[in-house]
């Protein structure tokens, strides 16, 4: 308790700056602000990250859709994508036409099984690009959320250390409990440092998810029906044989 004291007093002639704040700290605190100073470091990794993803994202979707749109046939464009890493809208329509020559190939009988296979297909599919795009978002909303009590936690050990100083100083003195008061509420800022552009970013990334999963959503159910006419239209050909 003496050390307590001696170090209480001895403060106010220390610097004030982050740093020195930061090594005068207890090790609890510093253990809370090192823990907070990494997920915000690993916020804004994610943050960075997903950005570039969701705008390379963006841009291959509307690559695909001037493609599909362009009149070239469906077997062209499977033939094109067939033996290339695709992803989004390119996923979903190698994933249905795949089924769809499986299918035929294996002598299918029955349109309505043929229909519900490929959509079926495409659902997977689109699940998977789902669970892709909003990976690591789950962090974003954790820091978000956390980051502020557990802040708060470092702040509360910090000034129980400061009325520990003025018990074991017997003095009431401010310049005794400013020092750890200010080491504690530097917790609390670096949590608020981390969890702010965290809750942001969150809003903003999940709701990008969301449009680009509308987008994909929309192809499959457009492409889903265009196959679905293709069916009818084989099936009417061979009952008129």
């Amino acid at each position: 308790m003496n050390e307590i004291a001696q170090s209480a007093l001895a403060a106010p002639e220390a610097s004030h700056s982050l740093w020195s704040l930061f090594m005068q700290a207890g090790f609890v605190v510093k253990l809370v602000m090192i823990g907070l100073l990494a997920a915000s470091v690993w916020t804004w990794a994610i943050i960075i990250d997903k950005t570039m993803r969701y705008g390379r994202f963006r841009r291959q979707l509307n690559n695909f859709e001037n493609n599909f749109w362009s009149g070239q046939s469906l077997e062209e464009l499977y033939h094109t994508l067939s033996d290339r890493k695709t992803s989004g809208m390119g996923s979903l329509f190698v994933a249905a036409m795949r089924e769809w020559k499986k299918s035929f190939e294996k002598g299918a009988r029955s349109p309505l099984g043929l229909q519900t296979r490929i959509e079926k297909a495409m659902d997977v599919t689109l699940a998977r690009e789902m669970d892709d795009l909003e990976s690591r978002l789950g962090f974003l909303a954790t820091v978000g959320s956390a980051a502020p009590f557990i802040g708060l936690f470092g702040t509360v050990i910090g000034i129980m250390t400061s009325f520990q100083a003025i018990a074991a100083s017997k003095q009431t003195n401010l310049a005794v409990v400013a020092p750890g008061i200010a080491e504690a509420l530097l917790a609390t800022a670096i949590g608020l440092v981390a969890a702010i552009p965290a809750v942001i970013a969150y809003n903003k990334l999940t709701s990008d998810a969301g449009k680009l999963g509308l987008r994909l959503e929309s192809f499959a159910d457009e492409f889903s029906a265009i196959l679905s006419r293709q069916i009818d239209e084989r099936s009417a050909a061979s009952a008129a044989r």
